[in-house]
């Protein structure tokens, strides 16, 4: 946290020890800073960075390099100044030896013991003496391969491979004597020399180049690399601490192009860690907004709410203890309005609940938005709104009262409303919150647009339908399920024609009995609200194929269809074209032996979708039937472009319409229709012979029924149909002995 210099002075006095330490503390910052930056600056803190060696190393080889170049340039020059000095101790020696006093030009001017001595003492190896015009007089010493032919030859030197001896030509002026001499010399000397003159150039070229690279570092660190070091280390402390950098002040002079770019970095280092703090603190805020508002409302979510109702049923005392609503508010059908409207639209009625219910509500309420169409709030009961049922009256009142207007459209919007109170039905806000979404729900069950209060009722009948849930998924995992077959038969020919599968579920308990049947009226919508009727209608469409197929090989049934009942759920979420398929080439079962029933509101969800799944089911072969018929909503305009194969007439018309007029004439114009339609008409229901009777005048095709025939288990189904003998007159038989 930040605190300004105003804020520091409002505070209490600091203690006057305290101050005193605060004081030894300031000078002992200041030392620590001050002997930090004479770190920096001291020559063992540049020499123990990899720069400094660096510079320090380019620097000594590039003068190492120069020096070397002189010296290679120069020991040619160096040579010949050696040998001239061999020369000359040579003209020395051989000049005092010729004497001055021959007149002959062709006698040797030497004599023989002066030239052994000289032979003997000196550098001379061996001579040739010539007289002006090159005419040969005398040799002495070691043979000499310089021999001279003509004028051109008095400048030639010879030196041997192995540099031990140098043959040179003196002539007269250079030995005061009318004579030319060759002179063989010891030269052996000169290599050593020289030798010696590499190796004290190279150790002078090292300390030169040490010297000058020592003198170059001195000048490069302070003006260079100190400065680079010092920001170098604000850099590296930007980097450990970017939000609270411990730079020491520059003692560099900012008028230079060093100190001022360290001055600018340091500048930029303290905006960086500003920047920082802000955009951290921006950052921190953003999150917590994203994970405790909604964005498209603006209004707290589920978790903030929690968090507020908690803070709220704190703030209690043991002698008072507040009372609070919680309502929990989703609106009806709202999914309806995203997928005709749109999504913008949708929005903004979102948008529009949370100002209204802001608005309508006191202060002390808190509204949230907790789901994608629920919202929640929660208030302190008064002598206003005395009640959790009267704030969720206010509440529904404020959804109903006045349509939301988008677009220039109006849309009339309802709610479910739950409610729930603190602390009469619940201590723990998760608890209450719980208590009121399972209000809401029971509102939604019974009719929508209403308010529920919770009742410990309603909690335990949520209980008893995820028990029966976890039970039904341990019944599908454990092969509990089974399935019975009613017989289909054709009315006018008795023949047996078919059979509906359905689903039994055989519950095992602790029970004399063993277990219990439970009834598909119980357990199927908890199934089809939990999506669980997915997986449960495969495995019965996979049974019954398989069922099917038995019956075909085993039993000789060769035209016993077998229909399954197709869920809304098993149409619209799976892929039920790809999976019929498969089920049947993997039972090796004929399409034509399948028929799928499928409800009226199934078909009505999606139209185009529907038609689509209906064709490409039909192309497979596969029988389709509309069951039900009569009990839904849908459109005759519609039905007339789904290729199914026949309607399922409703056993609540059959069994009336010996009884009901209206029962009978839909029954009768349910036939009717179909046959108008090329369709076949199945009737289930049947349970007497009146009722048979009625469907024969009437013309319906085919039957299902306890006349007939209960819903029957494998092996008693196949006894049936291998026993029957084909004339209705049988069932009258049988049930009169029954």
């Amino acid at each position: 946290m930040i605190v300004s210099s105003d804020q520091l002075n409002s505070r209490r006095p600091v203690p006057s020890d305290l101050m005193g330490t605060l004081t030894i503390e300031k000078k002992r910052t200041s030392k620590e800073d001050a002997s930090k930056s004479t770190l920096l600056a001291s020559p063992a803190h540049i020499w123990s960075s990899r720069i400094s060696w660096t510079i320090a190393f380019y620097l000594f080889l590039l003068i190492a390099l120069f020096q070397t170049l002189v010296l290679i340039l120069n020991i040619d020059k160096v040579e010949q100044q050696k040998l001239a000095q061999v020369r000359e101790i040579g003209r020395a020696a051989i000049a005092p030896v010729l004497s001055a006093s021959v007149t002959d030009m062709l006698t040797s001017p030497a004599s023989n013991e002066g030239v052994q001595r000289l032979l003997n003492n000196t550098i001379v190896r061996g001579m040739t003496i010539y007289n002006n015009q090159l005419d040969l007089i005398k040799s002495y010493g070691e043979p000499m391969a310089l021999v001279l032919m003509d004028q051109n030859s008095l400048g030639k030197t010879f030196r041997t491979a192995n540099g031990d001896s140098y043959e040179v030509v003196y002539r007269g002026g250079d030995l005061g004597r009318p004579y030319v001499v060759t002179a063989k010399l010891d030269s052996s000397k000169v290599a050593d020399e020289l030798n010696s003159f590499i190796r004290e150039t190279i150790i002078v070229t090292f300390i030169l180049s040490g010297l000058a690279t020592s003198v170059l570092m001195i000048a490069i660190g302070k003006l260079l690399l100190e400065p680079i070091l010092f920001m170098r280390e604000n850099l590296m402390a930007a980097s450990r601490e970017p939000e609270d950098p411990k730079i020491s002040p520059s003692p560099f002079d900012p008028r230079n192009e060093i100190g001022s770019a360290i001055a600018i970095a340091q500048k930029l280092i303290r905006q960086n860690a500003d920047n920082i703090k802000r955009i951290k603190s921006a950052a921190e805020d953003k999150i917590h907004k994203l994970a405790y508002y909604d964005t498209l409302t603006g209004l707290p979510n589920r978790t903030s709410f929690l968090q507020t109702l908690s803070e709220c049923l704190r703030a209690g005392t043991d002698n008072e203890i507040r009372r609070y609503a919680v309502v929990a508010l989703d609106l009806d059908h709202f999914k309806d309005i995203n997928d005709s409207m749109g999504h913008n639209v949708g929005d903004a009625i979102l948008r529009g609940v949370g100002r209204r219910l802001r608005m309508a509500l006191p202060d002390t309420a808190t509204v949230s938005r907790t789901g994608e169409d629920e919202f929640a709030v929660t208030l302190p009961l008064n002598t206003d709104l005395n009640t959790a049922r009267d704030v969720g009256a206010r509440i529904l009142n404020v959804i109903r009262n006045e349509p939301f207007k988008v677009f220039n459209e109006a849309f009339q919007v309802r709610a479910s409303v739950g409610v729930a109170t603190f602390p009469d039905d619940g201590v723990d806000p998760d608890q209450v919150l719980k208590n009121a979404d399972i209000a809401l729900n029971r509102a939604k069950e019974e009719g929508r647009d209403t308010i529920k209060e919770y009742s410990e009722d309603f909690d335990r009948v949520v209980q008893q339908r995820f028990q029966l849930l976890r039970d039904l998924r341990d019944a599908l995992e454990q092969d509990q399920l089974t399935l019975h077959y009613q017989p289909q038969l054709d009315l006018k020919t008795g023949k047996i024609i078919g059979s509906e599968a359905l689903i039994r579920w055989w519950k095992p308990d602790n029970s004399k009995q063993g277990g219990t049947y439970i009834s598909p009226g119980e357990f199927i919508p908890v199934a089809e609200q939990s999506g669980l009727i997915v997986p449960i209608g495969e495995w019965v469409m996979r049974e019954a194929c398989k069922q099917a197929r038995l019956w075909q090989t085993e039993h000789g049934m060769k035209d016993v269809r077998v229909a399954v009942n197709v869920s809304a759920a098993q149409f619209s979420q799976s892929d039920i074209v790809d999976f019929v398929r498969k089920t049947l080439k993997e039972v090796g079962l004929e399409a034509r032996m399948l028929e799928l029933e499928v409800t009226e509101s199934v078909f009505m969800a999606d139209i185009n979708h529907t038609i689509q799944t209906l064709q490409n089911l039909h192309a497979l072969g596969v029988e389709l039937a509309i069951d039900d018929f009569g009990t839904g909503y849908s459109s005759l305009s519609y039905l007339r472009q789904f290729p199914i194969d026949r309607l399922k007439i409703d056993q609540s018309f059959i069994r009336n319409a010996l009884n009901n007029q209206d029962d009978a004439a839909i029954a009768r114009t349910i036939v009717r229709l179909a046959h108008s339609l090329s369709l076949k008409v199945i009737a289930e229901g049947v349970e007497t012979r009146e009722h048979e009777l009625f469907l024969l005048e009437e013309g319906c095709d085919e039957v299902q029924g306890y006349r007939y025939s209960k819903p029957l288990p494998v092996a008693d189904f196949v006894k049936f149909t291998t026993s029957y003998d084909g004339t209705l007159d049988s069932f009258d038989r049988k049930m009169a002995r029954a």
